[in-house]
């Protein structure tokens, strides 16, 4: 098998609305990407006060289904976002912090109930606090998962996975890089180290269309059949307890925050498995 390397690298500037793809990204503090989930929207307390998770405060896609009938697209260098209804043909420009008091009135005014829209700059607001590095699944696996529903294609299954980084690489390869609880599994993405941590447990999102946020039948009880099917020997099913994960978590050492990842970068696996605090 030809070594893998990165196909596309994916950020979500504000979390729970789309993507974009970009040619490179820096990994900032905390193990992050630029741009990923640097933004949140949150819910307003009565007191006017916001509040973010683990408060249960976040507006996604778990609590909110309205927020699949938000389209948005970014202009990362001027920092704004091009946002509108998914079924209409107007679209309101906002750049992400000069107009932050107008995007979030508009925001709250979509809803229905005040928002605010928050920023961290230090690893955004990953899904996983524990393991806050980019998400990985490789270019395979998303075509064999799609295969197992008709009328879904790779990019569609992208688009409700949401990953970061997609390798160029066979179907489950990236099942190699993690190992059993407590231990990670060391890799290299061009000059950076990541260290693989746990097979992503999946949420409601993804049994959405992701354009109309309506549920795909079946789409849960289809993807555990398959995945214990298809479970390749190489994976750790210590993580299993279901089978509704995929696409893998990472975490990245302080030593390698500030180095860039970009489409094209050879990755290569350390075959030992390590204890986290000795590597950090």
């Amino acid at each position: 098998m030809a070594q893998p390397q990165l196909a596309s690298i994916r950020v979500h500037p504000i979390k729970s609305l789309g993507g974009v793809s970009v040619t490179e990204a820096e990994i900032v503090d905390n193990g992050g990407l630029s741009w990923d989930r640097r933004y949140a929207i949150v819910e307003q307390s009565p007191e006017g006060t916001t509040g973010t998770e683990p408060g249960g405060r976040y507006v996604n896609g778990k609590r909110e289904r309205r927020i699949h009938g938000l389209e948005a697209t970014y202009d990362l260098d001027r920092e704004t976002v091009s946002i509108g209804e998914r079924d209409s043909d107007e679209r309101h420009t906002f750049h992400l912090d000069l107009d932050r008091d107008c995007f979030t009135s508009w925001l709250s005014d979509f809803f229905g109930y005040p928002v605010d829209l928050v920023r961290d700059d230090e690893g955004g607001f990953p899904d996983d606090t524990d393991a806050t590095g980019p998400t990985v699944i490789s270019t395979g696996t998303l075509e064999a998962v799609a295969s197992w529903y008709e009328g879904i294609d790779a990019d569609e299954m992208c688009r409700r996975l949401r990953p970061n980084l997609v390798l160029e690489a066979p179907a489950f390869w990236e099942d190699r890089l993690y190992e059993a609880p407590g231990q990670v599994v060391p890799f290299e993405v061009g000059s950076a180290t990541l260290q693989g941590v746990n097979p992503c447990q999946r949420c409601v999102v993804p049994t959405r269309d992701p354009d109309t946020g309506e549920p795909t039948d079946g789409f849960r009880e289809t993807f555990v059949e398959q995945r214990a099917a298809t479970l390749p020997e190489w994976a750790s099913e210590d993580w299993f307890d279901h089978y509704f994960r995929l696409m893998v978590n990472t975490h990245v050492p302080d030593a390698s925050w500030g180095t860039t990842l970009a489409v094209g970068d050879r990755v290569t696996v350390d075959k030992s498995t390590v204890d986290p605090k000795s590597v950090d």
